[in-house]
């Protein structure tokens, strides 16, 4: 073979990993398989120098950049002339090869590559015979870099620069396969690098890689002593077979379609096989292979793109610590929407229950020490009460209607003692320098104010019950006494007032707005991320203006930087991770979405109009009934959400005294990283400091015990966690009182609680956290595990709200209807059944979400019960049942519904 037809057609043999420029992803890795001894069936690649011979001869650039269609594309190959050169070159490779069946393969430059794999994207032929036939499967494989389904792919990918962009052929002695399949040598389900997954169907592989048939699948665990972890063996009712000149899918025989394709000790030399290239190529492998006369072949390997991180099993039981009592996913739990890191499960399971000790004994002194606990379950957390903790509690009613009718004694126990106390031990810790405590004075630190917050949530505890008896004891008599036929929603005369997340709101709106009017900052913004926003001036801003933004920026997160998106202190808050700060604040700089100062002023002033257009048409005893039910409502609203957002106070202050901990541990070399910390356990974390502090060895590397940990977190993250264990008749009467509903709804209709009324269809964005702030646009249907005052900017974009966890007056249901917009909390698992992308409607007035768009929707209203603690629902009875006597004791003729 001349030197010319070597650099046009090379062998496999000759070539090597590093060849990809020339042979192509594909070409480059089987020739690096031959030379490592790897069976792989003879063949040789048409390089890319040849595609770019081809290309340049028939002066196809131009037009094939203007090509408007794959058909225009296949017409330009297809007139082409085929160089002699190149012809001469595959015509002489083809015949050393034995001239008989071969399959043409599509290697291109930017395929196989490990951060995208191409796979697909460019056309394969099988059996193809004669080398006329092997000319013009060339011929079509180049054509196919061009494709439709290519161009996307590469565009998708960022690869879609055509300057450069080349394709080599790969010809290969066709292996007449009795079976074929792909086998990925880590588990791209679960991530996990120790199984081997691998599908086979019968015959040639193209079925299966084409996604035409259901393969076998067996998964092979090489950390276990049984390694064949589970084997599926599917109906594979097609199959490829042979025919002149090519291949096509044929019915599989009836006696073959349910039989298995590979016997065990064929799986697991397969599995070893996988094992050796993936220890060659040192990443996971996708793997194409085929079986004929005993023998495997490969036939292609690329790394695995996209692996997850490897995540444990998904819990299937939930076994109860203390089988005998009772326990809930309530309250404090609804902040809680994941499984719990180790560190903050064990400081939060001392310090709830001494919160709560406080909140109960100050109802009465009998119930001081509870028997009560606060453990997680497969990650989750649970209030665990003993049966006879429960029969206590239902003591507590009598004392709790006294407190609850007392509103100033709440208001002041919560404004003037419970805020001020969190406030201060805050104050004690807030200015000092982490990097100069003890490491043992550091979690000292940790959990007095750990616990310093369970003693405020207890009388924020306090605050929910009264702002839900107001406003539903208010919702009650209007829709009862007062409204008329097509008169606005209770909630309307709600709307307007100031709470903490609106003014954080309207503080980052008004920043926008100030940055619009900064030369060049809105474009530096837009590019800067978020670690240097306190850094040196960008370029195109100027130093004096980048000092003013700072400040300002600064000054928002010190107010507001504490709000938090998950109380597990794993999850970074806006003060030391501004990211979706920095999302919603180019939002607002782009104009998009409503100003919030004036969306506030506009419903301040409807509500106004509303109340005196109300209490103008009633009678003297209905209107001072309606002042005084409104008064409360208006009142307590805003003190909820401000209660609830002082709730993160300690988070900054508490993060970076661990992230100060989890330094020094890094810098030991017992952890990876800062932020490894919270995958330690309590007694870790203390034996660890306690090292530190005396200057003597760490005894534990962590390293693999939190990899460990973290992979069963990922599992247990994908369960849904029951609302109340036991699952049981009695236990089903907590239903309307939990902060969710059953967890594995399924069906083209999920129900939940109607947290503000109207319909909207609308792609969804499923958001994990604050991580897919940016990711969110407007127009689209918010879906969260919950939202926290954190998510309130992103209510200005969305088109409705969808929630696992809350109910009619949880956070996600006041801003929704401050912001006019469909929600519909607690449906339990939304989150799981569904996807970004999906079209779904959002329908608040019947509490259930289609994610079926064809689908009618039901006229069926769900139940909009309350989701606080239960001996609110017995407040509300009460409070309700007062003011019906009240008002029919005075004149029927003033009580008639108004017509």
């Amino acid at each position: 073979m001349t030197e010319r037809h070597l650099s046009l057609v090379t062998p496999l043999g000759d070539l090597s990993a590093t060849d990809l420029p020339i042979a192509g992803g594909k070409g480059a890795n089987l020739g690096e398989l031959i030379r490592a001894g790897f069976p792989v069936p003879d063949g040789f690649v048409v390089t890319t120098a040849a595609y770019d011979a081809f290309v340049a001869a028939n002066d196809l650039d131009a037009r094939l950049t203007a090509a408007d269609s794959a058909e225009s594309v296949g017409a330009l190959f297809g007139e082409a002339t085929m160089p002699a050169d190149i012809a001469d070159a595959v015509t002489e490779s083809y015949r050393r090869l034995g001239e008989g069946p071969v399959a043409v393969r599509s290697s291109a430059t930017a395929e196989d590559l490990p951060g995208a794999s191409f796979a697909g994207q460019q056309d394969t032929y099988l059996n193809i015979t004669g080398t006329e036939q092997v000319l013009d499967a060339v011929r079509r494989c180049w054509a196919s870099l061009w494709n439709e389904r290519a161009v996307a792919y590469r565009e998708r990918a960022s690869h879609d620069d055509a300057a450069g962009l080349s394709i080599a052929v790969v010809v290969q002695r066709l292996v007449p396969a009795e079976v074929a399949g792909v086998m990925f040598t880590a588990n791209p389900a679960n991530g996990r690098r120790e199984q081997t997954v691998i599908t086979a169907a019968w015959g040639l592989g193209e079925a299966i890689v084409g996604g035409l048939v259901e393969p076998d699948e067996y998964v092979v665990d090489r950390s276990q002593s049984e390694p064949i972890a589970s084997r599926r063996i599917a109906e594979k009712k097609v199959m490829t077979v042979r025919t002149d000149g090519g291949s096509e899918q044929v019915a599989t025989p009836a006696s073959e379609a349910s039989r298995a394709t590979l016997t065990d000790a064929q799986v697991l030399e397969l599995a070893a096989l996988g094992e050796r290239v993936q220890q060659h190529f040192d990443c996971p492998q996708d793997i194409e292979w085929t079986f004929a006369d005993g023998t495997f072949q490969l036939v292609q390997a690329r790394p695995i793109t996209a692996l997850p991180e490897p995540i444990g099993d998904v819990p299937t039981e939930w076994p109860l610590p203390r089988p005998e009592s009772l326990y809930f996913r309530a309250s404090i739990v609804e902040q809680l929407p994941d499984p719990l890191t180790p560190l903050f499960a064990d400081l939060i399971r001392v310090a709830v229950p001494v919160g709560l000790d406080r909140l109960m004994s100050s109802f009465a002194e009998s119930l001081a020490g509870l028997d009560m606990d606060f453990p997680t379950i497969n990650g989750y957390a649970y209030y665990d009460y003993s049966r006879k903790a429960m029969n206590r509690l239902v003591g507590l009613t009598p004392a709790a209607f006294r407190i609850i009718a007392h509103h100033d004694l709440v208001l002041r126990r919560w404004r003037d003692h419970a805020l001020p106390d969190y406030q201060d031990a805050v104050g004690r810790w807030v200015d000092r320098d982490p990097s100069a405590l003890p490491a043992s004075e550091l979690l000292e630190a940790v959990r007095a104010l750990l616990g310093a917050a369970c003693i405020y949530y207890s009388n924020v505890q306090m605050v929910i019950p009264v702002a839900a008896t107001s406003e539903l004891t208010w919702t009650g008599l209007y829709n009862a006494l007062l409204r008329r036929d097509g008169e606005p929603q209770a909630s309307d005369f709600l709307l307007g007032f100031d709470s903490t997340p609106l003014r954080s709101e309207k503080s980052l709106h008004a920043l926008g707005v100030w940055c619009r009017t900064v030369p060049g900052l809105a474009d530096a913004l837009d590019r800067l991320p978020a670690d240097e926003l306190f850094g040196v001036p960008p370029d195109g801003v100027a130093p004096t203006d980048w000092t003013a933004f700072s400040d300002r920026l600064t000054a928002h997160l010190k107010e507001f930087g504490h709000t938090i998106y998950n109380l597990d202190f794993a999850n970074a808050v806006p003060a030391d991770d501004p990211t979706p700060v920095l999302e919603s604040l180019k939002h607002a700089i782009a104009g998009r979405g409503a100003d919030p100062a004036q969306r506030q002023r506009q419903a301040s002033e409807r509500r106004e109009q509303l109340t005196h257009e109300l209490t103008a048409r009633l009678d003297p005893v209905r209107r001072k009934a309606a002042t005084a039910s409104l008064k409360a409502a208006q009142q307590w609203a805003p003190i909820r959400e401000d209660a609830l957002a002082a709730m993160g106070l300690a988070w900054p202050t508490l993060r970076r005294l661990l992230r100060e901990l989890g330094g020094r541990l890094a810098a030991a070399e017992v952890v990876g990283q800062p932020d490894d910390v919270f995958w330690l356990t309590a007694a870790e974390a203390d034996a660890d400091a306690a090292a530190l502090d005396a200057g003597t060895p760490l005894a534990t590397d962590h390293r693999a015990a939190i990899e460990q940990r973290r992979r069963e977190w990922r599992g247990q993250q994908l369960a849904t966690p029951p609302q109340y264990l036991p699952v049981s008749r009695w236990m089903a009467l907590m239903d309307d009182m939990m902060p969710a509903r059953d967890g594995n709804q399924t069906g083209p209709v999920l129900k939940g609680t109607g947290g503000s009324g109207g319909r909207v269809t609308g792609p969804a964005r499923v958001l994990t956290g604050p991580e897919d702030f940016a990711a969110f646009q407007p127009g689209e249907i918010l879906v969260a595990s919950i939202t926290t005052p954190a998510y309130t900017p992103l209510f200005a974009l969305a088109a409705g709200v969808v929630t696992d966890i809350g109910g009619v007056l949880s956070h996600g249901s006041i801003v929704a209807r401050e912001y006019g917009i469909p929600a519909v909390l607690g449906t339990g698992n939304a989150t799981k059944r569904i996807h970004t992308g999906d079209v779904i409607v959002v329908d608040g007035g019947t509490g259930t979400v289609h994610l079926d768009e064809d689908e009618e929707p039901s006229a069926q209203v769900t139940r909009q019960l309350p989701t606080w603690l239960p001996w609110a629902a017995g407040a509300v009875a009460t409070t309700g049942l007062v003011l019906w006597l009240r008002l029919r004791n005075s004149r029927r003729s003033s009580l008639s519904r108004p017509s």
